[in-house]
């Protein structure tokens, strides 16, 4: 028994330290998230065409800083004041709610499983706080919109949501369309930017407004031939 809890506690501290090991690599190697994997070994259906950042349009880069992580280029990783508040909005013992930066989702979609639990918000901060130090913000992003769930059907990322939303490629989306996908982050099953409802148009029309207010919030991912812009 003793050398059976001495293997089953070295696999899980392997588990547990595997992906401080791997996420240097992906400064240089495009990831594959653990929901499409997950669907891979299901026989599911999986639609990812991987794009560099510079080929996907700077509005939806923004749009999703907007909805999703207005601290992003500020933060270490996660956001102290925005988990402190939604702890005491948790409503229901051992449910931890919201509160994620997008660092936080690269690092859950990369390594940890669905849902919301303490435990996995636990393993899931150090590793935020891990890839903020190994990744460059602007890979970090770059990650996340190519691993990111945007449609109904398996469809990953910005290009693949991008084309089955609006039949376009992710660098030609206007604003609106723009906001109309991170509109959907939340639930793509249940959203939808391709026939959208009244509340993804409400979001969308807000994100749009936001992203023109807050037009600086993605200063650190920019490229270097992007032309500055004035502190919101």
């Amino acid at each position: 028994m003793r050398r059976l809890a001495r293997t089953i506690a070295i696999i899980v501290v392997i588990l547990v330290l595997a992906p401080y090991a791997i996420a240097p690599i992906y400064r240089f190697v495009d990831p594959v998230s653990m929901p499409m994997l997950w669907r891979r070994i299901a026989g599911q259906r999986v639609e990812r065409i991987v794009v560099p950042l510079d080929h996907i349009s700077p509005a939806l880069a923004l749009a999703v800083l907007v909805a999703e992580d207005g601290s992003f280029c500020r933060n270490r990783g996660i956001d102290l004041g925005a988990i402190r508040e939604a702890v005491k909005q948790s409503g229901d013992i051992g449910e931890a709610r919201g509160a994620s930066t997008i660092t936080q989702q690269t690092a859950k979609n990369l390594f940890l499983w669905e849902g919301r639990s303490f435990v996995r918000k636990a393993l899931e901060l150090p590793l935020a706080l891990w890839l903020n130090l190994v990744l460059p913000k602007r890979r970090i992003l770059e990650i996340y919109l190519n691993i990111a769930e945007w449609g109904p059907n398996g469809e990953f990322g910005a290009e693949a949501g991008a084309r089955w939303a609006f039949g376009k490629s992710a660098r030609d989306l206007t604003p609106y369309q723009a906001a109309a996908l991170a509109a959907i982050l939340p639930n793509p099953v249940r959203r939808s930017a391709k026939t959208p409802g009244v509340l993804v148009r409400r979001l969308a029309a807000l994100y749009e407004r936001r992203s023109i207010q807050f037009a600086a919030l993605d200063a650190c991912v920019r490229s270097s031939t992007s032309a500055p812009s004035e502190d919101p």
